[in-house]
């Protein structure tokens, strides 16, 4: 059959590659487990439940869960195939961001997941008029649940279904995702069921995944890169199994996947616990571990591995491999830079990492590092995907043109007009390409357009390389380069602090807390000394002359992160207004 729209994905899945277990999700500790025949029987009925309460095409239904569940993607399945719009929406933003959201997307009905989101859209709900009512979908007192949609769509006529289906163009919008944004409102990105489509068929038959295999997913539904990726695993047969981040390591365990997405931080944190395991070992044990990761410094993709990574493999890195439940064939990397060194580690001790590129405006995908030989380069983000164009703009920001780029921001035709000339599209990201061995050309990210920082000299610096190099270190958590119209560049630093008491500990220093610990001595002198080794990286301009240790770490809940785990570089430069001034005498 042909795959035009989203809902196409699960029939298609029951028409050649149907599932015992298409998805699977945690219920009061169980497995709850739906088969494709199941998955489509219950969007039917909610479909059918949808249209009883007079959700007509066009209408917005919006989505909110704390962790991926198998209810989203029926819901969306159920959404998009009566030609109404799915609007997800993150589940870490406040009352007033639902209330701006729901009324600007004129939201009809909201289906959220527990009582805590619950709460807080029914905060809202007085002031959206659109807004008829919210349901639930687990047991909440005094709140509806979905339950009661589907029943009221158990003996509707499937005719209601396929009258609708039958009108709808793969051109036609399929959701409306409001981005996090790093400053002001969030936009709404409008889709077409064409753009992610588009990206599905381009990318599906580029990963190293078969009918009946195992997938985890954890990065958040509400976000394109995953949400694409679900269709993807729909349209191969992969049976797609949720967890949300905090039983992660017990999920590997259990499940067992040949295949994730995920965000560089998380790789770079398994990576910390492995070398801190590693640290902790004595003699013999210890000398060999170091030794088999030391072997990983110069990998590159597509290496054949000689007789020395063989015995590294079969004593080191085979072990890593089963801390991931020993079947993974590979995982993808997104939303952020991933470091070089955790993805040229990873891949040299058999788990192949890859990068990719995009944006929500871009459905998401526009390059990544392919899985087959010559087909991804390390330090880059991969070639463009299929029928999507890639420029360098004079000023160096990347352009792309394809059926993956936006319909345009809903409501918003000034702020579309910013970003497009013509079928092209201004990413807001500098970068450059670079041509591999066998004269494949790749891209790669060397700064965001916006985050440029001008120094009082006129110098321009970009941060995000200089970041990403120096959160390697595995005393550093987090950083933030500065220095805006300052004669110098100096960065706040959030330690990595579990690996910062482990070191105080050993140095026999004592410290009631993390503002304590970050005045002594010893530790601003560690810190000096990093600094000092990862500077000669960087030309003179953009070396770190001073900086600021921080106590607290930056998370979304404290608005410093953006819900895709970008940083606020605004509200940061603000909120630390103080420190930034004591770098500088100010």
């Amino acid at each position: 059959m042909n795959v035009s729209r989203l809902f196409d994905v699960i029939q298609y899945q029951a028409q050649n590659k149907p599932q015992e277990v298409s998805l699977a999700g945690i219920k009061n500790g169980q497995w709850v487990k739906y088969s494709t025949a199941e998955v489509i029987d219950l969007s039917n009925k909610l479909s059918l439940g949808l249209i009883s309460l007079g959700i007509q095409p066009g209408d917005k239904v919006a989505l909110v869960t704390t962790a991926n569940r198998p209810e989203w993607n029926i819901c969306d399945f159920a959404i998009s195939q009566i030609g109404a719009i799915n609007v997800p929406l993150y589940p870490t933003i406040s009352p007033s961001e639902y209330e701006y959201i729901l009324n600007h997307a004129e939201a009809k009905i909201c289906i959220v997941s527990d009582e805590g989101l619950f709460r807080k859209v029914m905060a809202a709900k007085d002031r959206v008029p659109t807004l008829s009512n919210v349901y639930t979908w687990e047991e909440v007192a005094s709140a509806n649940n979905w339950t009661e949609v589907i029943q009221l769509g158990e003996n509707g006529d499937l005719n209601l279904i396929k009258e609708r289906s039958e009108k709808i163009q793969s051109k036609d919008l399929a959701t409306i995702i409001y981005t996090s944004g790093t400053t002001g409102l969030p936009k709404g990105v409008m889709l077409s069921h064409e753009n992610i489509i588009s990206n599905l068929l381009a990318v599906s038959k580029e990963l190293p995944i078969e009918s009946g295999q195992v997938s985890l997913s954890f990065l958040p539904l509400c976000h394109i890169f995953e949400r694409m990726v679900i269709y993807t695993y729909f349209y191969n047969g992969v049976n797609v199994y949720y967890s949300d981040v905090d039983t992660l390591a017990e999920k590997l365990q259990t499940v067992r996947p040949h295949f994730f997405t995920t965000v560089p931080r998380l790789l770079e944190k398994v990576y910390e616990k492995i070398v801190n395991k590693g640290l902790e070992l004595k003699g013999l044990k210890k000398k060999l571990f170091f030794w088999a990761l030391s072997l990983t410094d110069d990998y590159q993709y597509d290496q054949k591995p000689g007789l020395q990574m063989k015995i590294a493999d079969k004593l080191i890195f085979s072990k890593w491999r089963e801390a991931l439940g020993g079947r993974v064939v590979g995982i993808v990397t997104g939303s952020a830079a991933c470091p070089l060194k955790i993805a040229r580690v990873f891949s040299a001790a058999g788990v192949p990492i890859r990068e990719g590129y995009g944006l929500t405006e871009t459905s998401p995908v526009i390059t990544f590092n392919r899985f087959t030989e010559g087909g991804s380069m390390l330090g880059t983000v991969g070639m463009p995907i299929e029928k999507v164009e890639v420029k360098i703009a004079e000023d160096g920001e990347i352009l792309a043109k394809g059926p993956n780029i936006m319909m345009g921001y809903f409501k918003a035709p000034d702020k579309t007009a910013e970003v497009m000339s013509g079928d092209w599209f201004h990413t807001g990201d500098v970068g450059t390409f670079l041509t591999g061995a066998n004269g494949n050309k790749f891209l790669k990210i060397t700064d965001r357009k916006k985050e440029l920082l001008k120094t009082s000299g006129g110098k321009y610096v970009a941060p995000a390389p200089i970041e990403s190099l120096f959160r390697e270190s595995f005393f550093i958590e987090q950083i933030m380069v500065v220095g805006e119209g300052k004669k110098f560049v100096s960065a706040l630093i959030i330690p990595a602090y579990q690996a910062l008491h482990d070191w105080a500990r050993e140095k026999g220093l004592s410290f009631k807390n993390n503002e304590e610990l970050i005045k002594n001595d010893q530790v601003v002198k560690l810190y000096e000394d990093i600094v000092k080794e990862i500077n000669p990286n960087f030309n003179h301009i953009e070396q770190i002359k001073k900086f600021k240790l921080l106590a607290n770490e930056w998370t979304v809940d404290t608005k410093e992160l953006t819900p895709t785990m970008k940083i606020k570089r605004k509200v940061i430069t603000e909120k630390y207004a103080r420190e930034i001034g004591e770098i500088y005498g100010e």
